[in-house]
């Protein structure tokens, strides 16, 4: 989500396709702090208030990817709890078999002059107090004696699945605060640089629109003009796809096929290409082999900053296609324009 721009100053009139940040949005006319918390700065300069906003928007992508790492370990979760509970729905309904056919002997027991204790016990309200007993099997003949150990057996490895069924349903319920936190922290960020981007004046807004026009026309005439072919079938596939999605929306969150955020666009791409990626920019640099910047090849995942925040889809000519940020849509870009953080060949 962030605006992707090496930190350091320039004037607005040399902007490159980030300046977009500054045209895009609009919202309440207050300056806000890093927190999202709004609070008054008056005088800022437009330049300012980019340098303001694409650090917000750098803040947001790394709570996104927060976000996609804990949803897709609830989904996870959410997917063994519900196998989990499949399970012990098969192993009751056996266990009622087996109980069945103890009922069938209690019933012969009572017509012969009576109930075997084993039996009363298992068939009881509480088979679990009678299986603590040994004396049971002692008691009963030896069909018996078999029937009421694959009772005991299923009904432990049912308390087993209902123990593990109840640890992922506390793990799923741990992911889902986590994503509340996470959603909060994005939407919190993105709303103020709404409240910042609306300091800029309509002609301001105009002169970064012109800026902005220029430098996309540029990028996308060096991406497509002369551009090295991809090393392998993979990774052509890969930036085929991201050719195609040219000018989708971001939305964070977002996996295709009509709106991404940076690494939901790697993850649509690859899944074309037979090659199934992590989530999260943090798991994808590790999904492949890691090259240098000067190996670089298209169909290569590149990645910035630090934290590793951000990731775009090389496609040769130093030039990438990326997701950029809500004020953005999916678009060729210097990889220059961010600091760069490493490569990973996964094709």
């Amino acid at each position: 989500m962030a605006a992707h721009r090496k930190p350091r100053q320039r004037s607005t009139a040399g902007t490159s396709v980030h300046t977009a940040a500054t045209i895009a949005l609009a919202g309440a006319a207050t300056a806000t702090g890093l927190d999202g918390t709004g609070h008054a700065e008056p005088n800022l300069t437009p330049a300012q208030v980019k340098a303001k906003v694409d650090q917000l928007y750098q803040e947001a992508e790394i709570a996104t990817e927060k976000y996609n790492g804990a949803k897709e370990q609830a989904e996870a979760a959410e997917q063994r709890l519900g196998t989990l509970r499949d399970e012990a729905a098969r192993k009751t309904e056996k266990l009622n078999s087996e109980r069945d056919a103890l009922g069938s002997m209690a019933a012969a027991h009572y017509r012969d002059g009576g109930l075997d204790p084993a039996l009363q016990l298992a068939l009881s309200e509480d088979p679990d107090g009678y299986l603590q007993g040994a004396e049971f099997a002692e008691r009963a003949g030896s069909r018996q004696a078999a029937s009421v150990d694959r009772v005991r057996k299923q009904l432990r490895e049912i308390e087993q699945l209902r123990g593990a069924a109840h640890i992922e349903l506390t793990s799923l319920s741990s992911r889902q605060a986590e994503l509340k936190r996470h959603k909060k922290t994005i939407t919190g960020k993105l709303d103020s640089a709404r409240r910042l981007l609306s300091r800029l004046t309509a002609e301001e807004r105009a002169r970064l629109g012109q800026d902005t026009g220029r430098a996309s026309r540029v990028g996308a005439r060096e991406g497509l003009t002369g551009s090295p072919a991809a090393p392998n079938s993979r990774a052509a596939a890969a930036v085929s796809y991201a050719y195609q999605k040219l000018g989708s929306p971001y939305v964070w969150g977002a996996t295709g096929p009509d709106a991404f955020d940076c690494s939901g666009l790697m993850q649509a791409a690859y899944r074309t290409a037979g090659i199934s990626l992590p989530r999260t920019t943090y798991a994808q640099i590790d999904a492949g082999r890691r090259v240098s910047h000067a190996e670089l090849l298209p169909g290569d995942l590149v990645f910035f900053y630090s934290g590793i925040s951000h990731v775009g889809l090389y496609v040769g000519n130093g030039m990438m296609i990326h997701a950029p940020n809500p004020s953005a849509p999916v678009r060729l870009a210097p990889i220059d324009e961010m600091p760069f953080a490493g490569a990973t060949r996964v094709a």
